[in-house]
């Protein structure tokens, strides 16, 4: 059974959580103690309709607030795949948030209220999806109740995405249905009240979209660590222990170790007690090379070189996660995977309005939830690909260097 990764995401009070809750009652996914649990709060609350909601907003500030805060994962299964919906917050403070959650999507369900439009979360959930390179972006205009059902104004929203998507350089495939997450319209049944409509349901979208299938991005292997063994069962045992960021392995191929090129042929690959002869994106394994060379923790094994991946001046997208300002010549730790290295903001080129992203507006600082285009130089490569060529290998986070915090995430360009 297949897996399908979802983040969710809109303003304030689209009713993310309520779409979610209604998902999972409609797919007879929620448990009795969940069902009793909503009936309770909706009575406590005084409502007509179901307050679904209460499935996803966990955290007790959030539940006083009404609005989600934190990134809440709910994992289900229908008869025909799995499910895992990360429900993102939406107000702006939380953008970073956001970005959390989309990261390890496959599909993106921006929300939209029937009554408000397109608003500027809406231009920023986007462009994050599209940043992210998320294949698939589902718009659910809701609150169609409110709205009436009217297919004018289903129309009239549907026209504006379009041309905000228009914008865009990256094309995800972009599906656009009219709902009410409250009363249940095309969430997982057909709505009798929207006869106009003759696409599918949000259910029916969900399940016909196809999964990331294997990985066919070059061979990356993040060495984590250099295991020595030696006993009764393993004698001289020397291997390097790491997860596939990216492609495949197999033995017999040829493989090069950055930073130093020294290149070797793949003899073993082990997967604990088991010995396989490939392996695939994902896998954590241990490799065994025909020659003895100098790998320690940090490096990284590929199949061909590219002299991109020894860069130390890095061009990249920023997405600034901390209330502390990014000045140009700020010094951080950059990290990606194993590797973790001294870095410096050499210049802050734009930053990118995510309702016209090709209108760079120049900037001395970056500000929370900012998304900026920028110039990095670091002490020593750290092996990154184009995000745009290969997702699972471009990006990484800068660290402040005084606090620890996570300051920012960065996509390589």
């Amino acid at each position: 059974m297949d897996l399908l990764r979802i983040n969710t995401a809109g303003s304030v009070d689209d009713g993310k959580s309520t779409l979610i809750g209604r998902f999972l009652n409609d797919s007879n996914a929620l448990t009795k103690e969940q069902i009793e649990l909503i009936e309770r709060k909706t009575k406590e609350k005084g409502l007509e309709d179901l307050d679904f909601s209460v499935i996803t907003d966990g955290l007790i500030a959030e539940r006083e607030q009404g609005i989600t805060i934190d990134v809440a994962h709910i994992y289900f299964s229908s008869t025909e795949r799995k499910f895992i919906i990360a429900d993102s917050p939406g107000h702006i403070e939380y953008t970073r948030n956001m970005v959390t959650g989309a990261s390890n999507s496959e599909v993106s369900i921006i929300l939209i209220d029937a009554r408000k439009g397109l608003l500027e979360q809406t231009y920023r959930h986007y462009f994050i999806s599209c940043l992210l390179r998320l294949e698939n972006v589902i718009f659910c205009i809701n609150k169609m109740d409110l709205a009436d059902y009217s297919e004018d104004v289903f129309l009239s929203i549907a026209s504006d995405i379009n041309k905000m998507a228009a914008q865009f350089e990256y094309k995800p495939v972009i599906h656009i249905l009219p709902i009410s997450s409250l009363k249940g319209d095309n969430v997982v049944e057909t709505s009798k009240y929207t006869g106009w409509y003759t696409g599918k349901t949000l259910s029916e979208v969900l399940h016909e979209i196809i999964p990331n299938g294997i990985n066919t991005d070059d061979f990356r292997l993040d060495v984590q660590q250099v295991l020595h063994v030696q006993n009764t069962e393993f004698t001289d045992y020397r291997a390097y222990a790491g997860r596939i960021i990216s492609g495949g392995i197999a033995v017999g191929d040829s493989v090069t170790v950055l930073p130093s090129g020294q290149k070797s042929e793949v003899t073993e690959i082990r997967k604990f007690t088991d010995t396989l002869s490939e392996a695939n994106t994902g896998e954590s394994i241990q490799l065994r090379l025909k020659d003895e060379i100098d790998i320690s923790r940090g490096s990284m094994l590929v199949k061909s070189t590219d002299e991109k991946l020894l860069n130390k001046d890095i061009a990249a997208t920023l997405v600034w996660m901390d209330e502390k300002q990014a000045t140009a010549s700020g010094k951080y730790l950059l990290q990606a995977g194993t590797r973790t290295v001294a870095c410096k903001l050499q210049q802050i080129e734009g930053v990118i309005p995510p309702e016209n992203p090709s209108a760079i507006a120049e900037a001395s600082n970056l500000k929370l939830n900012d998304i900026a285009k920028v110039q990095l130089r670091t002490s020593n490569p750290v092996f990154l690909d184009s995000f745009s060529q290969n997702r699972l290998n471009g990006s990484f986070i800068l660290i402040d260097t005084q606090s620890n915090n996570t300051v920012a995430v960065g996509f390589a360009d």
